[in-house]
């Protein structure tokens, strides 16, 4: 039986062909979904999805509200607020 920690559905399981000739699982975390914008569902354009290892400064756009909040909302509260 695996270990507690192993028994999560959190960690995906990976049949593994060993070089004897066995064949093992391991455990790998899964893979992260696209970022979203929170107001309209939409992905994020801009955003380099592949690269987790960088933080989200290298990432995301350099605008404001980059890698949060989609283009279209962030028009949208731009234009608001320069409307009053």
């Amino acid at each position: 039986m695996p270990r507690p920690a192993y028994r999560s559905r959190s960690l995906r399981r990976v049949k593994v062909r060993t070089p004897g000739g066995r064949t093992v699982v391991h455990y790998e975390k899964r893979a992260k979904g696209v970022p979203k914008c929170p107001v309209t569902n939409l992905p994020l354009g801009g955003m380099n999805h592949k690269v987790y290892r960088f933080g989200i400064s290298i990432r995301a756009p350099s605008r404001p509200y980059g890698g949060v909040f989609s283009h279209k909302v962030l028009a949208r509260a731009l234009r608001l607020a320069v409307r009053g």
